[in-house]
């Protein structure tokens, strides 16, 4: 088997696995503090906190860890074929 599909499984799991965390936190912060009565909201920065904390917070916490995981964990692969030389 191909090395390379080695670190792409292993690569996919790791985006499968981001994204289903981040689903946990938007999915959490947007019903568990959304699911009160709009007179009981708090805001922040003139957004209500689920809001806020769902999907302001929740992105920019992505955004980081997508931006670390490329840098420091993903490999860089190359996609021709082994002994194809032009």
């Amino acid at each position: 088997m191909d090395p390379r599909f080695k670190i792409a499984h292993r690569e996919a799991l790791i985006g499968v696995a981001l994204a289903i965390v981040h689903f946990i936190w938007w999915f959490g912060f947007a019903y568990g503090l959304g699911s009160k009565p709009v007179e009981e909201y708090s805001y922040i920065l003139g957004f209500p906190d689920w809001f806020f904390y769902s999907c302001i917070v929740g992105f920019i916490l992505v955004a980081i860890t997508v931006i670390i995981l490329v840098k420091f964990v993903l490999k860089d692969v190359s996609l021709e074929e082994e002994g194809d030389e032009q």
